[in-house]
């Protein structure tokens, strides 16, 4: 079957010595892997290879026969160029976090369209803006949306979060957050990327990014930490 899509990429592995297999998140059929021949060799190899750095947006015509094999590009072109993703230290650190994120959460070869829609809105502005502190919390939240374990804020007067239910609670369990974090936690709820970028310091950072990280491997079977976290714990050290 022959498709134009918009698709995200999430991860490219070298393959022998002149190939890649790109993983990539696509608007129109959800995960998909594909070959890419060549990717190495001298004839227009820079631009190949810049067509599959970590979460950038592309357009893509594809075959995909849909049999649980690699798929092949059959045209590629970047959709919308990155002004500062790639050259901002900050912004290039959150991305590679994102993407490694993003290769342990999403696996369902099942097309899920607002998800799509939110991963590039959210990348567009990441690229356009400079006040980007709290955006990978933001976003880490936001993701949980989609992947089915957003947060049950009915309770949220309540004194404690519990992990594993995702449910605010009067009762403190193994598995609740302090009322310290749960305040972090609260304020990180009504956050926007638009919002205040000074309401944490970097060490409540620090500790929402842990929180999150725990979230997730409560409700993501076989998801691994980033191998980039303790990086990005420097960045806004």
């Amino acid at each position: 079957m022959q498709v134009k899509t918009k698709a995200l990429v999430i991860s490219a592995l070298k393959y022998q010595e002149k190939s890649l297999i790109v993983k990539c998140f696509t608007r129109s059929d959800g995960v998909k892997s594909y070959f890419v021949p060549n990717a190495f060799s001298a004839r227009k190899s820079q631009q190949k290879m810049g067509y599959f750095q970590p979460l950038t947006l592309l357009d893509i015509e594809a075959t995909h026969k849909n049999q649980g094999k690699l798929e092949y590009f059959k045209e590629v072109r970047i959709a919308q160029p990155y002004m500062s993703l790639p050259t901002n230290v900050v912004k290039s650190s959150i991305v590679l976090f994102l993407s490694e994120v993003l290769h342990h959460c999403i696996q369902e070869e099942e097309k899920n369209e607002p998800f799509f829609d939110y991963l590039e809105t959210a990348l567009l502005w990441l690229d356009s803006h400079e006040e980007v502190a709290n955006f990978h919390l933001i976003l880490l939240l936001g993701m949980t949306r989609f992947l089915g374990f957003y947060p049950d804020i009915s309770q949220q007067d309540a004194p404690f979060f519990e992990l594993t239910e995702g449910v605010f609670t009067h009762y403190h369990a193994v598995s609740c957050l302090s009322e310290h974090e749960t305040v972090l936690f609260k304020k990180l709820l009504s956050l926007k990327l638009t919002g205040d970028t000074k309401c944490f310091v970097s060490a409540e950072r620090q500790l929402l990014l842990k929180v999150l990280m725990d979230y997730y491997a409560f409700h993501l079977d076989g998801f691994r930490r980033p191998k980039s976290l303790e990086v990005l714990g420097e960045v806004f050290s």
